[in-house]
């Protein structure tokens, strides 16, 4: 097979780059290890993703945004941080013009839609329920081996497969792990006392608690604890589980119930060394996959998506190394600052030592009284 673009993994991110270069005259290939119906309708997998402007703008630009049913979106009114037991708390508010400071969205639903966006258009083609064994990167172009040793040309291979890509290691890339050895367990409950549209992040000791607010008196719970006690909560009875969450976080909202699938995650956060090299660059979780205490990962793979692709569309080569190189550096100067960030804060603000405590709480204060902090 020969095709302009070769795109591994038809994740978010690897959608949302062939959606963004339909009707680009480039031919793109999107190589997908799992079968494609689990592409086209992919499972509830409790992830509620928050959407930031820029990125509703993004998806409605490729023609997604509509394909996601208004009625399965909730507007994120304010958020609020807390720290253990201080009454201070640092409040994000919108704007002047009354707007959310974005929407939550199902994770499944949008990959859905921009399945249904790459398929409607008449540039991509998928491949799917073939694993990709082999990956050369020549000077010419790129060879990209599928399992049963077919071979697919490309005039550049973009690699969207996950914060663990095996395509990034086959290029010679290598990135930083930072493993914080928390499990995240998310999940659907129901609550007595309205959320008002606020979301919450509650830094508590031995835990961390946010509570993402969906349409009705329904929240999505997000808990990070120490792996084995994020097991004994997944083992826990649907009844035993909302009670656990209830406790867990004071009984604020009520009484909560589980009312959808319960999911975890192990909390892994990565930066590629490079995001580029000959005829090949990384996407997604493949290039930043964060630590989700910021909501900014997902956002971060529509927004490279966007950057790659508009590069790739003003080029007489997808795949020339300026070309490359401009998407990396402008990629990387997006995302290097708020990584750096994140991890600062996820570790700041998960220690019970002491020093920690009387840090993260000083800030706190700060913040709470002066804006620039």
């Amino acid at each position: 097979m020969d095709t302009d673009v070769a795109i591994i993994g038809a994740g978010p991110a690897g959608l949302a780059l062939a959606c963004a270069l339909e009707g680009s005259g480039l031919k793109v290939t999107l190589l997908e290890r799992a079968p494609e119906a689990a592409i086209a309708d992919p499972a509830f997998d409790g992830r509620e993703i928050a959407l930031t402007h820029r990125s509703q703008a993004i998806l409605r630009d490729v023609g997604a945004w509509e394909r996601i049913p208004a009625a399965e979106t909730a507007p994120l009114r304010e958020a609020k941080v807390i720290n253990g037991a201080s009454p201070l708390a640092l409040h994000f508010a919108p704007g002047a013009d009354g707007e959310p400071l974005g929407r939550l969205v199902p994770n499944h639903l949008i990959r859905r839609a921009l399945f249904d966006c790459a398929a409607a258009g008449q540039d991509a083609r998928l491949v799917a329920g073939r694993s990709v064994t082999g990956l050369a990167l020549l000077p010419k172009e790129a060879r990209v081996t599928l399992d049963g040793g077919q071979e697919v040309r490309a005039r550049l291979v973009v690699a969207a497969d996950s914060r663990f890509s095996e395509s990034r290691r086959r290029a010679g890339i290598g990135a930083a792990m930072l493993d914080f050895g928390r499990t995240m367990i998310v999940a659907r409950v129901s609550h007595e006392q309205p959320h008002e549209g606020i979301a919450t992040e509650w830094f508590g000791h031995g835990q961390t608690i946010a509570m993402l607010p969906l349409n009705g008196e329904v929240s999505s719970v997000v808990l990070t604890l120490p792996p084995h006690k994020a097991e004994r909560l997944m083992a826990m009875t649907p009844e035993e589980f909302g009670a656990e969450v209830t406790k867990r976080y004071e009984a604020r909202l009520g009484q909560m119930r589980l009312v959808a699938t319960r999911h975890a995650y192990p909390l892994v956060a990565v930066y590629a060394h490079r995001f580029a090299g000959r005829r090949f660059a990384l996407l997604g979780d493949a290039a930043v996959g964060m630590h989700p205490v910021t909501a900014h990962g997902f956002n971060f793979g529509l927004s490279g998506a966007e950057v790659l692709a508009a590069r790739i569309r003003r080029a007489a080569d997808p795949g020339e190394a300026g070309v490359l190189a401009g998407y990396a550096s402008a990629h990387r100067r997006a995302t290097l600052p708020m990584f750096l960030g994140t991890n600062a804060i996820a570790r700041l603000y998960t220690d019970d030592r002491a020093p920690a405590r009387l840090a993260r709480a000083a800030l706190i204060g700060a913040g709470a009284a002066l804006a620039p902090v």
